[in-house]
């Protein structure tokens, strides 16, 4: 059941991402704004139909792939359920419901016959177009039922309403607080749409009947905004000041690391009201944190009540919202005043728990647990899905994959195939377990493209994108690795560059250090150009320029990180000499580094060299201290140990 509901939460998101362009239209046309009808008609064209839109996007999340004919199946199907019910009984007015109803149905008639298939005289009507034809055949069905049996649990529905609507501040509160405990299974969604776009109705000016907090309130309803309104102190300044607080608390060492993830994330919830980037930030870190943060939101949905402040938004409580439905709100300055109070109370119950129980936010992780990668922060989606495929168990471990505002929903073909740390490590911001197969993996705002990238790679084949592998050259080695050993000679390695060899247990970095990312060496440099130590091709030339992967003719890959923590430099201070593909051999030029410039910058210009596909093989360093560059004998790779000697 708890499935069932994230997928109905999950599907909610086309529909509601539709709410931003409505709420713009209506507030430009009214008379404050430009003044002009039309646009505002045309905004409530949107709002005025949204039962019809659930249908749609419902419908469209709901369905395996997407399609099309799923999303026409779902407007059918609220069609005939609408007009059938209205046929039976003018009374029953299922609102939403009826729109989520046949969503619901329809994306599922849709996985289940899709590719159904008849006899060659009925073949026209068979696959994609039976769809439809079963969704109006089954919502004929319903519209019987509901027409008649309804106004049951309309009348529950109706005096629940009536309650939380009616209920002042209690009302109001336990809304809010009900809102962020939800947000970890993701049902804040399923509640939200019925606050937001069914209880409460409001007959306009012009006679049209509007339901919904969100709706009733752009169209002038005086009643409506109290269950939107104590939003806008939590997201534009209690999480900000969260972050503040989590920032003053992380290990002194930590701080420069954490910080510039604490600005963007913050600055992300003040003007835009999308604050789910910080509270996934703690959430799996400290849940009692969270737990204060939920009922401090209910405090503030209080407090705005209390001061009887009216405010909407159509996309969430951030600066921009505040500012286009300023002037349409009920004593909106108030909610400066609510938040710069509540931002103190965030910061001072968030530092000092944070502190006394010695709460493992980001910036406090035990060293071991410490996570972060060069991969991690890329931009590279297609790379980031490769590696989060490989922490999932490959792409025959999953058996279902969607994505909402900033997780990744998954349900798994065996769970415990899931590497969490390497998801973690590859950027995830926490791994959620829900049922027995179901795993949420909470991404940020950018898990769009990576779970785009990822169904891709699930379609075309599970590997590294161009640039990283060549998926011809991989496979003649797949063929060949069987007949020739990975194994790399005193001759065929030599220094690249002069500077201190040193053993990988010495790697200032605790991932390269205990060999998570493969066996190898480091080299602490003494000059700028960085030359090939083997004879090959480049596998990748990283964006960021601080590393470039090597195949050696066996099949052995070779990483070269260039210093630790370099990523966060963007190329400044690397100039890349070699191309992706280009074949190399011992001494071709690869990368000059302003060693200077990284020294300053980065923790260490200690550079790891790391074979990443020699598992079981033993790198053994024949060699340590200072060597010259283009001097041999300096390790060798033989199969079989433990890694390292």
């Amino acid at each position: 059941m708890l499935s069932f509901l994230q997928r109905i939460g999950k599907s909610l998101m086309f529909p509601i991402a539709t709410l931003p362009a409505a709420a713009l239209l209506v507030r430009l046309g009214m008379e404050d704004m430009l003044n002009i009808p039309f646009i505002t008609a045309a905004g409530n064209g949107i709002l005025g139909n949204l039962a019809l839109i659930f249908a749609i996007g419902i419908a469209m999340g709901f369905a395996k792939d997407g399609n099309g004919a799923a999303a026409l199946a779902g407007a059918i199907g609220y069609l005939v359920l609408d007009s059938g019910i209205e046929a039976i009984n003018k009374d029953v007015d299922m609102g939403v419901f009826a729109g989520v109803i046949a969503g619901v149905i329809a994306g599922m008639l849709y996985n289940k016959y899709n590719d159904v298939k008849f006899p060659d005289f009925l073949s026209f009507f068979g696959g994609k177009r039976f769809v439809p034809i079963i969704t109006s055949a089954v919502m004929v069905v319903l519209s019987f039922v509901f027409g008649n049996v309804w106004v049951y649990p309309q009348a529950v529905l109706d005096s629940t309403a009536n309650w939380i609507l009616n209920g002042g501040e209690l009302g109001v509160g336990v809304y809010g607080v009900l809102n962020r405990l939800l947000i970890p299974v993701g049902l804040h969604h399923v509640m939200n749409a019925l606050i937001w776009f069914d209880f409460g109705t409001f007959t306009t000016e012009a006679g049209d009947v509007v339901r919904g907090e969100i709706n009733r309130f752009l169209n002038g309803d005086p009643s409506a905004g109290y269950f939107l309104a104590g939003f806008f102190p939590v997201m534009m300044f209690g999480l900000p000041a969260a972050c503040l607080a989590m920032y003053a608390a992380a290990k002194k060492e930590r701080k420069a690391a954490v910080g510039g993830m604490f600005l963007s994330i913050g600055l992300t919830s003040f003007i835009t009201g999308v604050t789910e980037p910080i509270e996934f930030s703690f959430m799996f870190l400290s849940p009692l944190l969270y737990v204060v943060h939920s009922l401090l939101t209910g405090v503030s949905m209080i407090l705005a009540f209390v001061f009887d402040v009216r405010h909407g938004f159509g996309f969430s409580a951030g600066l921009i919202d505040y500012l286009l439905n300023y002037n349409i709100a009920e004593n909106p300055f108030t909610l400066i005043i609510i938040g710069l109070v509540m931002g103190a109370i965030y910061f001072v119950i968030f530092y000092f728990l944070i502190v006394k129980l010695d709460l493992k936010t980001p910036g406090r992780e035990d060293e071991e647990v410490e996570e972060g990668s060069a991969e991690s922060e890329s931009g590279d989606y297609d790379a980031k899905a490769y590696h989060y495929l490989h922490a999932l168990g490959g792409p025959e471990n999953i058996e279902t994959l969607d994505y909402c505002t900033t997780r990744l929903r998954l349900e798994m073909k065996d769970r415990e195939k899931v590497n969490e740390k390497e998801l973690k490590r590859q950027g995830a911001r926490g791994v959620m377990k829900l049922g027995k197969r179901n795993l949420q993996v909470i991404v940020g705002t950018s898990v769009e493209f990576v779970a785009d990238a990822m169904k891709k790679q699930m379609e075309g084949g599970h590997h590294l994108p161009e640039g990283m592998q060549d998926e011809k050259v991989r496979s003649v080695k797949e063929e060949a690795e069987e007949a020739s050993p990975r194994k790399v000679k005193e001759e065929d390695f030599q220094m690249p560059l002069n500077g201190k060899v040193l053993p990988l247990d010495e790697v200032p970095d605790e991932v390269f250090a205990q060999g998570m990312m493969g066996p190898g060496f480091a080299i602490d440099p003494s000059e700028e150009t960085f030359h090939s130590p083997v004879n090959g091709k480049v596998l990748q030339v990283f964006p960021t320029k601080h590393a470039i992967g090597l195949e050696l003719e066996n099949g052995l890959e070779l990483l070269i990180h260039v210093g630790l923590d370099t990523v966060k430099l963007d190329g400044e201070g690397f100039e890349a000499l070699v191309e992706s593909g280009q074949r190399v051999e011992q001494g071709t030029p690869l990368l000059r580094v302003n060693l200077d410039f990284v020294k300053a910058n980065a923790p260490s210009v200690v550079t790891p060299f790391i074979f990443t596909n020699a598992e079981g093989a033993t790198v053994e360093l024949l060699k340590k201290g200072y060597l010259e560059k283009g001097q041999k004998g300096v390790m060798r790779v033989e199969e079989g140990g433990l890694g390292n000697e």
